[in-house]
């Protein structure tokens, strides 16, 4: 039996096509999407197919799952079209949005309430910076859906009429408690949505996915292959990882993201850490920065050499750059809030100032924000026994050596894989044979820790 997993990112659309006993690996496909912070849906719908044609077909499968980018705002009309552009995660401009609704309803009562403290990630933000800027297209909303509700919802049949073969039937989008948990407007404590926030945001209440389990089928392709609830793609990797509690989840793509796994839920008034669900039935606490895998990338292009040849350079400087710390706020930031921040060099001397300080510097810059994230994530009590390196930087081996210099628990790379991709096929497997199904995760690389003080402590100093 053959089911499929599919992880609409950011960047790209990736689909996977597995064994459902075993997890082997049988065909796969991908298709890049467009650039921006704002993107039609439509984009993502035709990478979705050119990747699916990619990697052979599905008419083989028995079930197939989609993971994909949170808190993107896929707005509709009441005949099922999208209203304007989906605003996705980084896009910051609702970050006043998000200050004005901490202001009506206090942070600690929207943790309390949602597990989560707005900042402009989140799709609550993103709603209620519509109803502000764009009146008219708040009026037309009918139906909120996710990226990956929305793409579940179309490879079902539903659609514009003219465009599906079922309809615009918007009570038939579904999503999981993963993707639900990253709105704004949903409760891992009590499984409900709370639909005075909703209509605090968007000036109206509106129609929402129904959130299935991870064992339940959303409903059928017109193919007659099972859709299962899907997930977002940082719980698609956790369960494509086999994460479970204990372990730290450190994904340094796009975006960086320290993700755990706990049988409780968690809330912090604060805001750094958000009180996710999962996509299997426990909570994944989860801190993001906007700037991860780009800050390096940014500097090699910079320095004018390739990753290869920036580790190397980041290997020839001592642990601290002799003092060097670039704090990577890029893209602003989210955790911490700031938005509007930008990135700052700290600590240039004759002596520091040099490539392989630099080179050093980004990967260290980099690597301290997540290593915040972890902390935050203690704080509240979660257990971290390993951390599980993802992400393409996670196969430098710059990165890894000096990872193990900044994290004090014993570190793991996974082999190399589409792990939301592969969070969806298990899923889809979950549905299909009625169980949860156990696949190898194999390791390529474990690094026992042995944490520098001097690297954290200068870049805490300016924080």
């Amino acid at each position: 039996m053959l089911v499929a997993g599919i992880d609409s990112s950011t960047q790209s659309c990736k689909v996977v096509v597995r064994d459902a006993e075993t997890g082997a690996l049988v065909r796969s496909g991908r298709a890049s999407h467009p650039d921006g912070t704002e993107v039609a849906p439509s984009a993502w719908w035709s990478a979705l197919g050119e990747a699916i044609a990619s990697a052979g077909g599905l008419d083989d499968v028995a079930a197939v799952a989609v993971g994909g980018q949170q808190h993107g705002m896929v707005a509709l009309d009441a005949e099922g079209r999208v209203v304007r552009d989906a605003l996705l995660w980084n896009d910051t401009r609702s970050a006043g949005a998000a200050r004005d609704l901490i202001a009506e309803f206090g942070a600690e009562q929207l943790a309390e309430r949602t597990g989560l403290v707005p900042v402009a990630s989140f799709t609550i933000t993103k709603l209620r910076w519509l109803r502000d800027a764009e009146p008219e297209n708040a009026a037309r909303v009918a139906a909120v859906a996710l990226p990956h509700d929305w793409l579940s919802w179309r490879l079902r049949g539903y659609g514009p009429a003219d465009e599906s073969e079922l309809g615009p039937v918007l009570e038939e989008l579904a999503t999981d408690r993963s993707d639900a948990s990253g709105t704004g407007y949903w409760s891992p404590f009590t499984g409900e949505y709370d639909r005075e926030l909703l209509a605090a945001a968007l000036g109206h209440d509106a129609i929402l996915p129904r959130v299935l389990g991870p064992d339940e089928s959303a409903g059928r392709t017109p193919a007659g292959a099972l859709v299962g609830s899907g997930a977002g793609d940082n719980a698609g990797a956790a369960l494509g990882l086999s994460a479970g509690p204990g372990d730290v989840v450190v994904s340094i793509g796009t975006s960086g993201t320290v993700f755990s796994v706990s049988d409780t839920p968690v809330t912090d008034p604060s805001g750094t850490v958000a009180g996710f669900a999962d996509a299997a039935g426990r909570f994944l606490p989860l801190s993001a920065t906007l700037n991860a895998a780009r800050v390096v990338d940014t500097v090699a292009s910079v320095l004018g050499v390739d990753f290869d040849e920036l580790a190397r350079l980041a290997l020839g400087a001592e642990p601290g750059s002799g003092g060097l710390v670039l704090q990577p706020y890029f893209d602003g930031e989210r955790t911490p809030d700031l938005p509007d921040a930008t990135a700052t060099l700290f600590g240039m001397t004759r002596v520091s100032f040099t490539r392989a300080g630099l080179a050093r510097a980004a990967i260290e810059g980099m690597l301290c924000g997540l290593a915040d994230g972890l902390d935050a994530h203690r704080a509240l009590g979660v257990d971290a026994t390993r951390v599980l390196l993802i992400g393409g930087a996670a196969l430098n081996p710059a990165v890894r050596e000096i990872a193990s210099t900044i994290f004090d628990v014993p570190i793991v790379v996974p082999e190399p894989g589409e792990y939301v991709a592969d969070g969806a096929a298990r899923q889809a497997a979950w549905v299909a044979l009625g169980t949860a199904p156990d696949w190898t995760v194999s390791t390529v690389a474990e690094l026992a820790p042995r944490p520098v003080a001097v690297v954290r402590e200068q870049y805490a100093a300016r924080r």
